[in-house]
């Protein structure tokens, strides 16, 4: 089954030196489900001509905001409604899940709770409880009609939905696993980008297990067989 991968961003150079880009993190959690891949660099106006250019999609993160004035951003909400339309299944994660809630409908907001770095436990329909590394301050406030919330915390109320069986998404990163937090946190040490607390909580949290095989694989069969965890 060939994903097109819908890259919204470019990791940090430090992260990137060591783990590549996000495209190379979504090979490496989902290395053992039989996929191949292309990279459509959708950040930099490299679009694909067709829906039909895959088989399944996967929409990445991105430093940008979805409700923010960049160029890629209004024909990749066109392309998402395209895919929708067309049937194909699609995935979205951090920045992907908000972006197609908002091209779907739904509303997208800097939270007034700040931000989520690093390891942080939700609930999942079908899972039960699942922790996964997070690193955002926007998130859905609104669900697009027909999505359903599909996993939340007390912190993220939309942390993961889905749109029948075409579209599934999460907010946090089941493919930023803890090495790669490792890498984000001495990229941005001593930064004021970021709330100094909560980067020393994620530093003193990295060692931690994380379910992101768990969500991976959720993720996957989803792409592969529409299955919807309850």
């Amino acid at each position: 089954m060939k994903i097109g991968i819908l890259q919204c961003g470019h990791t940090p150079d430090a992260v990137h030196a060591v783990h590549g880009d996000f495209d190379a993190l979504f090979h490496h959690i989902f290395k053992d489900h039989g996929f191949t891949f292309e990279t459509f660099n959708v950040v930099d106006m490299a679009f694909p001509e067709a829906p039909t250019d895959a088989d399944g999609w996967l929409v990445t993160g991105s430093r940008h905001g979805a409700y923010e004035d960049h160029a890629f951003i209004p024909p990749l909400e066109d392309l998402i409604r395209a895919i929708h339309a067309d049937g194909r299944p699609m995935i979205g994660i951090c920045f992907g899940h908000q972006i197609i809630a908002q091209a779907m409908g739904g509303t997208v907001e800097k939270f007034s709770g700040g931000w989520a770095i690093g390891r942080h436990d939700y609930q999942f329909d079908g899972l039960g409880e699942a922790a996964l590394n997070a690193w955002h301050q926007d998130q859905v406030v609104a669900r697009p009609e027909g999505a359903k919330t599909i996993a939340s915390s007390a912190f993220c109320e939309n942390a993961a939905l889905v749109y029948g069986d075409k579209i599934m998404t999460v907010q946090p990163h089941p493919e930023i696993r803890n090495p790669v937090v490792e890498s984000y946190l001495a990229a941005f040490h001593g930064s004021q980008k970021y709330p100094a607390d909560l980067l020393a909580r994620a530093a003193k949290e990295v060692d931690r297990p994380n379910d992101e095989t768990r969500v991976a694989t959720m993720l996957a069969e989803f792409l592969k067989t529409r299955k919807v965890p309850a």
